[in-house]
């Protein structure tokens, strides 16, 4: 039988800001969707990606005479300057950069070896009640995968969570029933046409993969909403995702302030930030609509932030 396998990108360990407590999250490569705003890039196309980072180039020019595709033009003062379109992702000049400025992202992993990580830090989770988390990207779109990963740390004892856009085939998403301790819903935004134009979401498919999420009796299910500026940063958006995730079944909301933390890496991606603003929304701004979905029935945090000191 063959080994299950993932694409990802990153595993970071010791995760404060993905679930419950200390916690591995496994980013995997790939996702349905293309907000303006995301903060990983680098996995979007769901492929090996090549990264230029310019701080650490040191202008020695290997990488220009490495490449055998002639993707890159070189200069002293500019340095390595990248044709994307002529660019194979093969990493010959990752290899000949002595200074870590070429770096591939991306590779494929068996869930042995992604396991073989997350298990290191099992003293961690036991004590903070944390776990594994699984990340992106969008996690379903590797389904067999993905189930694999959770059922194989299910039998060591180690929780679950995972992340998800909901905007996948309800096929994939009920691979993972049972398997998950904590669900981490996306819901960008109540109006469909809106989360179609911006993002490519499919309101309808994700609002069903919610409540499917929702049914389940033994996990926690939060939403998760990242309030984004000319996007979904105004009462009447916000009201309409509060009201749209109490119909559903949700109680409690998570609301992520927008921030430009990922933004470098479109230039070392080669591509352009597209999203409007320079700056990242300050948690207090969000006090107000937090306490619109408190008056709801609704529990609200802030990036984490406890309910409590809403308002207080």
């Amino acid at each position: 039988m063959t080994e299950p396998v993932l694409k990802i990108f990153d595993i970071q360990r010791f995760s404060i800001h993905d679930g419950p407590g200390i916690r591995t999250t496994v980013f995997v490569n790939g996702c349905p969707l293309h907000c303006p705003w995301c903060s990983n890039p680098e996995s979007q196309k769901g492929r090996t990606e090549l990264m230029h980072f310019d701080r650490k180039c040191t202008r020695c020019g290997r990488c220009f005479r490495a490449c055998p595709n002639g993707a890159i033009s070189f200069s002293v003062e500019k340095g390595p300057v990248i044709d994307r379109s002529k660019c194979q992702r093969c990493g010959i000049c990752a290899r000949a950069c002595l200074s870590d400025a070429m770096r591939m992202t991306g590779k494929e992993v068996t869930v042995d070896e992604v396991m073989a990580i997350v298990r290191r830090d099992r003293h961690y989770y036991e004590k903070s009640g944390g776990g594994m988390t699984v990340s992106g990207g969008e996690p379903f779109l590797q389904a067999e995968g993905l189930a694999a990963l959770l059922k194989s740390a299910r039998e060591e004892g180690i929780r679950t969570a995972i992340e998800t856009t909901g905007n996948v085939a309800a096929e994939s998403f009920q691979k993972a029933i049972g398997l998950v301790d904590t669900w981490l819903f996306d819901l960008k935004h109540a109006d469909a046409q809106m989360l179609k134009e911006v993002t490519g979401g499919a309101l309808s498919l994700i609002v069903e993969n919610l409540k499917q999420a929702l049914r389940e009796k033994d996990s926690q299910v939060i939403v998760r909403v990242p309030v984004i500026p000319g996007f979904n940063f105004d009462e009447e958006s916000l009201n309409g995702i509060f009201r749209l995730a109490f119909s559903s079944g949700a109680s409690q909301i998570d609301l992520l302030p927008y921030h430009v933390l990922g933004k470098s890496k479109y230039a070392q991606l080669g591509r352009e930030y597209t999203q409007e603003g320079e700056k990242g929304l300050d948690k207090k701004e969000l006090i107000p609509f937090a306490l619109i979905g408190q008056r709801m029935g609704l529990t609200i945090t802030i990036s984490g932030k406890d309910p409590a000191s809403i308002g207080g």
